[in-house]
């Protein structure tokens, strides 16, 4: 079980959504993959995981290539057992060029609280340096950080 559990509130909601924030940002692809459920549906731009396994490769993947992450998420709407959320994430590559990354997920969760089913719509943007507005230590978004809104985003 993960709480909290479906059907939502807006405050749960955006616990969820904090929560789902936070273990990407540890980037810890066996701890990540412990919020879905064991055959877990996701789209990820053009890759398609399903399982815990697939979604641990996938991530191990992931942030082997996408260095130094560090990711914003914020609620966009929600009902009883699906969430929609927004998101930026900063990232560089190996030759050191960072890229900001935005997208859209569409969340749903079964009725123990894992998620069952991840749509993820993902666009890059390739940015200078002094164009980066998440600085915070890797790791978890200090709680007095901007989020997305609140940078503009």
């Amino acid at each position: 079980m993960r709480l909290p559990l479906p059907p939502f509130t807006l405050e749960t909601a955006i616990q969820k959504v904090r929560m789902a924030e936070d273990g990407w940002n540890a980037r810890d692809p066996d701890r990540v993959a412990l919020a879905y459920t064991p055959d877990s549906q996701w789209r990820n731009r053009a890759a398609f995981p399903n399982g815990r396994s697939e979604i641990i490769s996938f991530l191990t993947a992931k942030w082997a290539r996408e260095l130094d992450y560090r990711l914003i998420k914020e609620i966009w709407a929600f009902t009883d057992n699906r969430i929609a959320v927004r998101f930026a994430y900063e990232w560089h590559d190996a030759t050191g060029q960072w890229f900001r990354s935005y997208g859209n997920e569409n969340w749903e969760f079964d009725e123990q609280g894992l998620m069952q089913k991840r749509f993820a719509s993902i666009n890059d943007l390739a940015i200078p340096d002094s164009d980066r507005k998440f600085h915070w230590p890797l790791g978890r978004r200090p709680d007095n950080h901007p989020g997305l809104s609140d940078l503009g985003l």
